[in-house]
């Protein structure tokens, strides 16, 4: 069985005697970004540019859906959006598997079986989704620049089910300690550096906050463009990133714990931390995906991510009766979402109406 191409992607070249050069692969072909291993950042944005280049859109208007190919609306919307969305490598790997589907059909085939056969094409329901909204959101924006005379609509699979997965108390210890307790092993011998403990302080600032694993890893002490800040003086948390547009996803300031605000200061006070909440030897934590998922299988709770903490915390909110307005403006939840994930977890849901079902009439 032939293997699944794994679409244009940066992959960091070593050579014996020079420095390892960030390269983008795609398929046989080899691209040099010019940008060392430190440079990743930028070698993405390179990366986003070499996809909108590979392909030039015509931007024709008023024409009609049946001529125009949907490869032209994933490419105009790529070229808009790119240097607006925190992750643009992302948002190029999704329109390349919409492509890979779609990129040779026009818009006016687009209809509820078509999409339906798409999520039958990636195997994956919220996958299909997520890129599915991608190519809504690409459809809507050509039409309002005016390329497209007529309204097309993209028929989304179904929501996933909400998570339940949550963690108990004496499993958020297990995590903890795993991750702080771990020690690198260098030829099959457990060394003196434990490598994982930047890990510990990320579950302990998630799990006290319910903050999204990105806005943990963003978290300076220092205001700066494109970082969330916390001020040890005031105790508050700008989880929003400054310079960042609010979205769906909101992110409002909260005031830390004060038990959070102790660990915080002293892991500033000691050098562990610098100018970043969260730091590996000395520099901030873009990612903790890879090691976070390492110390869960440690802590045999393999399958739990980051976002398990969120629902953790929240969970613990409402099983300790926390009201549900100020869990709300805290988490950055609406109303509705948390009533209806959470809400069963309160002690109160649902007592008055089975107190006054059992209650006799007097």
């Amino acid at each position: 069985m032939p293997k699944t191409a794994k679409g244009t992607r940066l992959w960091l070249r070593a050579r014996e005697g020079k420095t390892p050069v960030w390269i983008i692969r795609d398929g046989s072909r080899q691209v040099s970004t010019g940008c060392c291993i430190g440079e990743r950042a930028e070698a993405e944005k390179r990366l986003a540019a070499y996809i909108a280049d590979k392909y030039k859109p015509a931007r024709t208007k008023g024409r009609d859906p049946d001529v125009i190919p949907i490869a032209d609306v994933l490419s105009i919307y790529q070229d808009f959006r790119a240097d607006k969305v925190r992750r643009p490598v992302e948002l190029c790997q999704r329109i390349e598997a919409l492509l890979g589907f779609f990129g040779t059909r026009r818009l006016g085939e687009i209809d509820g079986k078509l999409c339906r056969d798409y999520a039958k094409h990636r195997g994956s329901q919220s996958l299909a989704r997520r890129e599915l909204e991608d190519l809504r959101a690409a459809i809507n924006h050509h039409r309002e620049e005016g390329y497209c005379n007529a309204v097309v609509s993209v028929v989304l699979p179904d929501r996933s089910l909400p998570r339940e997965r949550w963690l108990t108390r004496s499993e958020a210890a297990r995590l903890i300690w795993a991750a702080w307790r771990y020690r690198e092993v260098q030829n099959y011998r457990a060394t003196d550096r434990r490598t994982r403990q930047h890990i510990a302080r990320f579950i302990l600032v998630a799990l006290y906050t319910g903050t999204r694993s990105s806005a943990v890893c963003g978290a300076s002490f220092v205001e700066a463009i494109g970082r969330g800040h916390v001020d040890l003086d005031t105790g508050l948390f700008r989880r929003l990133a400054i310079g960042a547009r609010q979205t769906k996803k909101r992110q409002p300031t909260i005031r830390l714990p004060d038990r959070l605000l102790a660990h915080i200061s002293r892991w500033r006070r000691l050098g562990i931390s610098k100018s970043a909440v969260v730091e590996f030897e000395g520099k901030p934590v873009k990612s903790v995906r890879k090691a976070f998922a390492r110390v869960a299988k440690d802590a045999g709770l393999a399958g739990v991510t980051p976002h398990v903490l969120r629902h953790t915390a929240v969970t613990w909110a409402m099983q300790n009766r926390v009201p549900v307005y100020d869990a709300s403006d805290y988490f950055g939840m609406t109303l509705e979402v948390l009533q209806t994930v959470y809400g069963h977890h309160h002690p109160d849901s649902g007592k008055e109406v089975g107190d006054a079902v059992t209650r006799r009439r007097r």
